[in-house]
């Protein structure tokens, strides 16, 4: 799984540095307040540039396995279906599975 670092309000005093070293690296953060999530910060872009802050919200928190297929396309506001389409625009993988593990499902599917 991806890194997804989460701070709280306080910690931002002594780790502002971390936080903006993981938006360079393409990380998303949580900021809490009093252990409720207050912020999500996303990495500026090219997917927030290209698609928007939904659909480039919804593209980090899948790719990043924090989300699921379903549950992406509801944040990036899309069918299922026109969410597929924007994750082979962006070049992330629909179905991230091992070729034995993928052979496997498929089986028990047949």
């Amino acid at each position: 799984m991806e890194k997804f670092d989460v701070f709280s309000a306080r910690d931002l005093r002594n780790r502002s540095g971390e936080l903006l070293k993981d938006a360079e690296a393409g990380h998303v953060s949580l900021i809490t307040k009093h252990g409720k999530p207050t912020i999500l910060a996303i990495p500026f872009d090219n997917w927030l540039l290209s698609h928007g802050v939904h659909r480039a919200m919804a593209l980090h928190l899948f790719a990043s396995h924090q989300l699921t297929l379903a549950q992406s396309a509801k944040v990036a506001n899309l069918s299922l279906e026109e969410f597929i389409e924007l994750l082979g625009e962006a070049g992330v993988p629909a179905v991230d599975y091992p070729p034995e593990e993928l052979d496997d499902e498929l089986t028990v599917a047949l």
